[in-house]
C-alpha cells in the first residue's frame, strides 16, 4: 500500500467510527496493519493531524483515553454531544471501544 493509500484508509477507518465510540490510534493502526504493512499508532495520529480535518478526529484517542493533545476541549465538547461516556478527562475505552469486524 502507497503511503497516499494509507492516508486515506486511515481516514475512511475514521470516518465509520459510530458517535458515541472511540479508537486508540493503535486500534486504528492495528485494523490497517495486515492490509497495509504499517503498524505505527504515531503515524495515525499524523495522518490525523495533518488530513483529519474532515473525518470525526475527536473519536480517537491515545490507548489511555487521552484527548488529542493541543484539542482536549474541542473534542471534549464534541464528544460530549455525542453521549461518548468519559471518565475525568479522559474517553471511557472500555464502554466506547469500537472495532471495524
Amino acid at each position: 500500500m502507497e503511503p497516499e493509500e494509507y492516508v486515506e484508509a486511515v481516514l475512511e477507518l475514521v470516518e465509520r467510527i459510530p458517535p458515541g465510540r472511540a479508537m486508540s490510534y493503535g486500534a486504528v493502526a492495528d485494523a490497517l496493519a495486515e492490509r497495509s504493512g504499517r503498524a505505527s499508532p504515531r503515524l495515525v495520529g499524523s495522518i490525523l493531524a495533518r488530513h483529519g480535518g474532515g473525518v470525526p478526529w475527536h473519536r480517537v484517542v491515545n490507548s489511555a483515553g487521552r484527548l488529542p493533545p493541543g484539542h482536549e476541549l474541542s473534542a471534549r465538547a464534541r464528544l460530549l454531544a455525542e453521549g461518548t461516556p468519559l471518565r475525568g478527562d479522559r474517553v471511557d475505552l472500555r464502554a466506547t471501544g469500537w472495532s471495524p469486524e
